[in-house]
């Protein structure tokens, strides 16, 4: 027996189930694969809604999805108050059946400190993996920095006081851990999210999904309050109707609570026909989508949260060598380098502007797609997230 199969660690996560949560499967069968005994809470949903079971060693065990919260201190207490319980509630049957040395806390919501330092008083030890900076989340969202903001800022302190080791998705978020939490610089690690190339990877498409268009728009994430899809709806009706793009169609991949919405604009400007809303899609249903866009977008405005985080779908229209357009955010521009063109900050009109750029310029973005490629497969990949994440628990065991 390795000294890492005596490494017992829980996972808790509250706003996807796994193994849907990309981040959290990945760290989870990494540290599997590396000897470690793992199990994780996480709410049911999008089709992963057995309570328990065991997929790739990994022991999940899921509560009844709650509602997201879209407004309001009622709103977050019945979202959070009510994960909570089920977390306090599913980690005393995992203590019990298999047991934990490691709390894993992934946020939003910043309160799972509570359960670890629950446990601490038990001897375990508690890691925070910093996914959402949930103060500037809420401002986002909701347009104010009143009591709940400053509330989530005295819970983000606490998080990192009840931390023994913090992970940081980028060097932004290494800095408010460091800054903001206080925490020494040598117990936190950046741990980036990126897909595994193994799965992402570059192919032919499907040439249904343009619709009969020359130009296919891509888009895949979650389609929120703070992902700016109003922008991307303003700048498709200014490309479409202003400078004469007539020949493109977009396709929309996601879910979230926003879509009604923006079904709703895109048909109040008359884009029907160049729209299609796929709703979620996963494993090759979703590669067939996105290796069908000629350009990937993000049209997630610039804001004190978007300006620091790192975008998923960035990451995974870089692996599969598609070139992109994003509005200009700080870790947009350090992610993505020459694979993408940055429009002024939430200017839906030059967003347009640079779309019609690559559609004139078709080889541009060709180059573009393998300098984005080349750039995860030589410094971005998962591949090169394991040492930081081997290395985090090291610590964390070791402390």
């Amino acid at each position: 027996m390795t000294e890492q199969s005596t490494r017992r660690v829980l996972i808790v996560v509250e706003n996807l189930p796994v193994p849907l949560d990309r981040r959290v499967w990945l760290e989870a069968t990494t540290l599997v694969s590396h000897g470690y005994q793992v199990s994780v809470i996480c709410p049911t949903g999008r089709g992963w809604d057995k309570l328990y079971e065991e997929i790739e060693g990994v022991h999940i065990y899921r509560y009844p999805e709650p509602p997201e919260a879209h407004s309001g201190a009622l709103s977050y207490a019945r979202e959070w108050g009510g994960a909570l319980w089920h977390m306090f509630r599913l980690a005393r049957v995992v203590r019990r059946e298999r047991g934990f040395d490691v709390i894993h806390g992934c946020n939003p919501p910043d309160l799972i400190f509570l359960l670890g330092l629950r446990y601490r008083l038990s001897g375990a030890r508690y890691l925070f993996d910093h996914h959402d900076v949930c103060p500037e989340l809420f401002e986002a969202k909701f347009g104010n920095k009143g009591l709940l903001y400053k509330v989530m800022k005295l819970w983000e302190r606490m998080t990192f006081a009840a931390a023994h080791v913090s992970m940081a998705t980028n060097e932004s978020f290494r800095e408010i851990a460091i800054r903001r939490g206080r925490m020494a610089p040598e117990d936190v690690f950046v741990v980036r999210s990126a897909p595994k190339i193994e799965k992402f990877k570059p192919g032919p498409g499907d040439p249904e999904v343009k619709k009969g268009a020359a130009t296919l728009i891509g888009y895949v994430g979650v389609i929120g309050q703070q992902e700016g899809m109003d922008l991307l709806v303003q700048a498709a009706e200014h490309l479409i109707h202003e400078l004469g793009h007539t020949d493109v169609h977009f396709a929309i991949v996601g879910f979230g609570p926003e879509v009604p919405n923006v079904i709703e604009d895109v048909k109040g400007r008359g884009l029907e026909p160049y729209f299609t809303f796929t709703g979620p899609l996963y494993d090759e249903d979703l590669l067939r989508v996105l290796n069908t866009a000629d350009i990937g977008v993000a049209p997630d405005p610039k804001n004190e949260m978007n300006d620091i985080s790192t975008m998923n779908k960035v990451m995974e229209y870089m692996t599969l060598e598609k070139p992109s357009v994003q509005f200009d955010l700080k870790e947009g521009r350090a992610s993505a380098g020459e694979a993408s063109l940055y429009a002024t900050a939430n200017d839906p009109q030059d967003f347009a502007a640079k779309l019609a750029e690559l559609i004139e310029n078709p080889e541009q973005g060709q180059q573009m797609g393998k300098l984005g490629r080349a750039r995860v497969l030589e410094t971005l990949s998962w591949e090169h997230s394991v040492p930081q994440l081997l290395a985090a628990y090291e610590r964390i065991f070791t402390r």
